[in-house]
C-alpha cells in the first residue's frame, strides 16, 4: 500500500476516540461497498486520464455531508495519492486498517525502507498540517529544528531513538516525557510519528525533513547555515537574500555556529550544497596541492642542490694560488 496513505490514516486515526473510531469504520465501510455497487463512480474515479488532485475534489464534494468528515478526508485523500485504477484497492485498505485499529486498539507500523519510510512520516505530515494555521508552522518548523539539534547532539538520546529493538511505545513515551507541554501539540504529534513510522536508525534525518516540510507548507524553504562565527542581522539578511534568489523561493535560514568552521559559512537547501567556509577551502587546497603532485624542497643550499640550482662558487675556491695571479688581495697588499 501507499505508505503516504498510511501516515495520513494514522494521523486521522490520532485525532479520534474510540468511538470516533468505530464511527469511522463504519463510514469506510460504507464507501468501500459504494465503490463497489456504483459501476459509472468506480469507472470515472479509476480513469487514467484524470488528475489526483482533480479525483479528491470530486470525492470530497461527493462525499460531503453523507459520511464523517473524517471519513471524507481519508477517502479523498487515498483518492489522489494513487494512481486511478488503484484507487477501490486504496480504499479497501483504509476500510480495512480502520477496521483493525478499532478490534485490535492499534496497530503497528512495519518497517519501511528509506524512501517509503519518509513517505509515511510525509502523509502523516500532510494531515497534521491541514489541522494548523499556516501562522503556526514557522513555530512548529522552529520547534521540529531545535529537537533535530538536541537528538543529534546527545548520543545516549540519539541511540535511544535510534534502536529498533527498542519497542516503538518505550521511544514514544521518552518523546513524551521529553516534550510534552514544552512544544506545541502539532510538534509532539510529528517527533512522535517520526520515531515510530520513520526509519529508527534514521530519526535525525527524519527530523530534518519534517523542518523542510513544514517549510515547504507554509510557502519558505528551509537552509541550514553552519557557520564559524555568529552571524548578525544584517548578514542573515543579504543570506537570505542571496539563496531567495538563488532558489527562486522565499528562504529561511537555520544557523548553527561551528567554530571548527573558522571563518564563512556551509550552506545545505536540499540536494544543493555550498562551501564558503574558510576550514572548507584549506580542504580543498590541501587536496589540490597533493593531487598536483607538490614537493616540499624546503629552504637553503641542500635544497637548491637536490632542486638543479648551482650554488655560488665558495670564497676559497676563487683564490689563486701564489704563483699564479699574485695570491689573494691580502697577499698582494704584504708584498
Amino acid at each position: 500500500m501507499n505508505p503516504s496513505i498510511q501516515g495520513y490514516t494514522a494521523a486521522i486515526l490520532d485525532t479520534l476516540d474510540g468511538r470516533g473510531r468505530a464511527a469511522l469504520a463504519g463510514d469506510m465501510a460504507l464507501v468501500d461497498r459504494l465503490f463497489g455497487r456504483d459501476p459509472q463512480l468506480r469507472a470515472a474515479l479509476t480513469d487514467p486520464a484524470v488528475p489526483g488532485p482533480s479525483r479528491r475534489v470530486v470525492l470530497g464534494e461527493l462525499l460531503e455531508g453523507k459520511v464523517s468528515p473524517a471519513a471524507v478526508r481519508l477517502t479523498a485523500y487515498a483518492a489522489g495519492a494513487v494512481h486511478g485504477p488503484e484507487v477501490p484497492g486504496a480504499v479497501a485498505w483504509v476500510a480495512a486498517r480502520v477496521r483493525q485499529v478499532v478490534e485490535r486498539g492499534t496497530s503497528a507500523e512495519e518497517l519501511l525502507g528509506h524512501r517509503g519510510a519518509r513517505a509515511r512520516v510525509g502523509g502523516y505530515a500532510g494531515a497534521v498540517f491541514e489541522d494548523i494555521a499556516t501562522e503556526e508552522l514557522e513555530e512548529v518548523e522552529d520547534e521540529l529544528f531545535r529537537f533535530a539539534r538536541t537528538v543529534d547532539a546527545t548520543a545516549p538520546l540519539r541511540t535511544a531513538l535510534g534502536d529498533r529493538d527498542l519497542p516503538p511505545e518505550v521511544r514514544r513515551a521518552l518523546v513524551d516525557q521529553l516534550l510534552s507541554g514544552k512544544v506545541r501539540p502539532a510538534t509532539l504529534r510529528l517527533v512522535d510519528y517520526a520515531v515510530v513510522g520513520g526509519r529508527p536508525r534514521d530519526v535525525v534525518g527524519t527530523l530534518d525533513w519534517l523542518v523542510e516540510e513544514t517549510a515547504r507548507a507554509r510557502g519558505w524553504r528551509v537552509a541550514r547555515v553552519r557557520s564559524g562565527q555568529e552571524v548578525d542581522r544584517d548578514e542573515r539578511a543579504m543570506l537570505e537574500q542571496t539563496l531567495t534568489r538563488l532558489t527562486g523561493s522565499p528562504v529561511e535560514l537555520q544557523v548553527t555556529v561551528d567554530p571548527a568552521l573558522l571563518a564563512g559559512v556551509d550552506v545545505e537547501i536540499g540536494d544543493l550544497h555550498l562551501d564558503a567556509t574558510a576550514r572548507g577551502r584549506l580542504e580543498r587546497l590541501r587536496e589540490h596541492v597533493v593531487v598536483g603532485g607538490w614537493q616540499d624542497l624546503g629552504f637553503g643550499r641542500s635544497a637548491r642542490s637536490t632542486a638543479g640550482v648551482a650554488e655560488p662558487p665558495d670564497q676559497d675556491a676563487t683564490a689563486q694560488p701564489d704563483g699564479e695571479g699574485g695570491g689573494t688581495a691580502g697577499d698582494r697588499a704584504r708584498d
